[in-house]
């Protein structure tokens, strides 16, 4: 069995092949061509966490891999996402290789934002905002701002000071604007493509603040609560992953969808397309430059039943990582 480290999955992930593979993947989900369950999860609820398995097979990319990924939003000293993926021979069902899946769930869920932003923004966006400042947001930093040319990337989290930090990280020799901002209304309300990757409960994305014509990516899950208003989502051409997922109970879907339903603002049938849909060309994507539209992530498994192929594919091309006996 080969085993990566996160340190070696890091260096081998490339946000361009990831772009590309998670593409393919989520085409032959809308297809029909891939097999993924649901996503199931024991609760921990006196930490308000969860330990999720996420298990596919994607025969295209000859990938059958199972995550195990806890969620505990209260985490301060480590990352709140920790998981491990196993990845399985799929002609013979052995175990083949085991390996962090930390960096693997951040990177493919910033890739397929990025695939979102490339089918779904205005061709020349001006301002990119990264709401938050963690793992996702770095993620999205790195593969977002590659698949437009924008003229400004802004941060904002309730922490400013570590917004002013990413901001500068991020800021040497990208030849863009990088900043910081205090208030995140403001800060939505001046951008063109936004990117909400926190753990909120109350909405950090509202209908009130967004321009004509905005992008909004939204990554976060909360069980408590929602990251996107209602008004954002019922006046907004809606994208998702996969309808089945994003609109099942947690902790498979999200709140931001199943309340809207809920309450009667919207139908189930307000979700437009899934992602692997505008891929494959068999629905349409946005229909004016004055749309809002709105990309609904939930996390499936055959993103990172992609991810672990091209990683383990350039690994045993470069000899990375160590084979050990279990």
């Amino acid at each position: 069995m080969l085993l990566l480290s996160r340190a070696e999955v890091e260096a081998l992930l490339d946000p361009d092949l990831l772009r590309t593979a998670v593409a393919s993947a989520l085409a032959d989900l809308s297809a029909g061509r891939a097999s993924m369950p649901m996503r199931i999860a024991a609760l921990v609820a006196e930490h308000d966490g969860l330990l999720a398995a996420m298990p596919a097979y994607l025969p295209t990319a000859a990938a059958l891999t199972t995550k195990l990924v806890s969620l505990f939003p209260r985490n301060v000293d480590r990352p709140t996402h920790q998981a491990v993926i196993v990845a399985f021979d799929p002609v013979t069902g052995t175990p083949d290789a085991l390996l962090d899946g930390e960096a693997i769930t951040a990177a493919r869920t910033a890739a397929a934002s990025a695939l979102a932003t490339d089918l779904l923004a205005r061709a020349e966006p001006y301002r990119l905002l990264i709401i938050g400042t963690g793992v996702q947001a770095r993620a999205h930093l790195r593969a977002v701002s590659r698949v437009r040319q924008f003229g400004a990337v802004a941060i904002v989290g309730r922490d400013l000071a570590k917004a002013q930090a990413l901001a500068q990280e991020f800021g040497g020799g990208h030849g863009r604007e990088v900043g910081a901002y205090a208030s995140i209304e403001q800060a939505v309300r001046e951008a063109d493509v936004i990117c909400a990757c926190t753990h909120s409960a109350e909405p950090v994305v509202r209908r009130a603040w967004l321009k004509e014509g905005a992008h909004v990516n939204s990554v976060g899950y909360n069980t408590a609560g929602r990251e996107v208003d209602e008004d954002t989502v019922a006046g907004a051409l809606v994208v998702v992953e996969s309808r089945t997922a994003a609109l099942a109970p947690p902790p498979s879907g999200s709140n931001d969808l199943g309340w809207p339903i809920r309450d009667g603002r919207i139908t189930r049938d307000h979700v437009h397309a899934e992602l692997g849909e505008l891929v494959a060309g068999t629905r349409p994507g946005r229909a004016n430059d004055r749309q809002i539209t709105l990309y609904k992530s939930v996390g499936v498994a055959v993103e990172d039943a992609a991810a672990t192929a091209v990683v383990l594919r350039l690994a045993r091309e470069r000899g990375v990582g160590r084979v050990i006996d279990l």
